[in-house]
């Protein structure tokens, strides 16, 4: 058995440290260069044009309705049936909507949401950004004086920054109407019943906690699909490498920024 050598598995820490380091300044700076030209792009005579971010909204939102109904029905039904089950063992049964209303509009709804795009827009962002650059397409942009970032980023960012938000509150809609459903046939109440226990224990900040975590999930999404693709080496191998990347980078971003986003906004 080979033994390790420390001095080369320090080079390899070292070597994957410095191009984490890269890959985050990379993504910061696409970052910023989107918002500045999505701001005063107008005023450049270069604005972004409403055609292609509306594009990218039908693709990234109305195209994702039908499976984020069908995850969304499945969590919420999922949320009662465990919740009646767990807390029938205190008698407790009948406050199972403050659980199921706070978890799906707090946590599930933007978290399914934005797992759901990072799998299906995110790789797709990535792949084509990649398979542009293998046939150096971007730089063809560059060459005829249009700023690849305008032209391939801030579109999607604006359609993610708008659509994910507006998802997620499908996604509650829906959510909440599954569980609704459940905890009105089990335990023998009415739509309307739930409807007003559901109105009056969730409040505004509820709402807008899940929205606001929707929002930078979307721009999560975005910038990590972006920056995979850009980084694509290799042919078509290289582009199905990176777009599984983009993915698993994505969910990881997400689940991380969801867990700090939480602990900061609840202390």
């Amino acid at each position: 058995m080979p033994t390790p050598n420390p001095s080369a598995l320090l080079e390899r820490l070292g070597r994957a440290a410095a191009r984490g380091l890269s890959e985050f300044g990379f993504a910061a700076t696409l970052l910023g260069q989107s918002l500045y030209w999505l701001v005063l792009g107008h005023w450049r005579r270069q604005p972004v044009r409403a055609a292609s971010v509306a594009a990218q909204a039908m693709d990234i939102g109305i195209a994702a309705l039908p499976i984020i109904t069908v995850l969304s029905t499945t969590i919420g039904l999922m949320l009662a049936i465990q919740g009646i089950y767990t807390l029938k063992t205190f008698g407790a049964e009948s406050r199972v909507t403050l659980g199921v209303a706070l978890s799906v509009v707090r946590e599930f709804a933007p978290l399914i949401t934005g797992i759901l795009v990072a799998g299906r827009s995110g790789s797709a962002l990535a792949a084509r950004l990649g398979t542009m650059r293998i046939n150096q397409e971007i730089d063809s942009l560059t060459v005829m004086g249009i700023n690849p970032v305008r032209f391939l980023v801030a579109p999607p960012l604006a359609a993610m920054m708008v659509l994910m938000p507006l998802l997620t509150l499908w996604a509650d809609l829906v959510g909440l109407f599954a569980a609704g459903l459940y905890i009105s046939i089990e335990l023998q109440g009415t739509m309307a019943g739930y409807a007003d226990e559901v109105l009056s224990l969730l409040k505004l900040n509820d709402l807008l906690h899940g929205l606001a975590k929707s929002a930078i999930f979307g721009v999560l999404v975005t910038i990590v699909g972006v920056v995979n693709g850009a980084s694509v080496s290799g042919g078509a191998e290289g582009v199905g490498r990176m777009t599984t990347r983009s993915v698993v980078h994505a969910i990881s971003a997400i689940v991380i920024t969801d867990m700090i986003f939480v602990f900061l906004v609840t202390r």
